[in-house]
């Protein structure tokens, strides 16, 4: 593996990126320094410390990134569903989004889990 940009997850991450960035700007107003704020940094987070992680060039510095990672993707869930439930996403955007998190974070325990039991980088 060369770079970050190599992993599958990172390149799933930034795309649902995108897609909470596209989601964003059906907000209301109210909300650009609140939950969206929230939601769009969350979200920014979790490839930035993937790639972050990965520069570190030490395999524990690695894993402590993806957690993080896999922290902001539980973040993102959550904010989400607070978006849902105050009715600003509906059912069917939240279920995609929701689906997309969830492939991400097991992406990332697996990766994880197989840098935890290969030899040192």
């Amino acid at each position: 593996m060369k770079s970050f940009r190599d992993l599958i997850v990172w390149q799933k991450s930034m795309d649902l990126t995108v897609d909470v960035y596209e989601l964003l700007k059906v907000f209301p107003k109210v909300e650009d320094y609140a939950l969206a704020s929230q939601i769009r940094r969350c979200s920014v987070s979790i490839p930035s410390n993937i790639a972050e992680g990965f520069g570190r060039n030490h395999t524990k510095e690695f894993i402590r990134f993806l957690q993080i990672s896999q922290g902001s993707v539980y973040e993102c869930q959550t904010q989400l569903e607070i978006a849902f439930r105050v009715n600003y996403i509906d059912s069917i955007v939240f279920d995609e989004l929701d689906s997309k998190y969830t492939e991400v974070a097991k992406m990332l325990s697996s990766l994880i889990r197989k840098i935890k039991e290969s030899p040192q980088r």
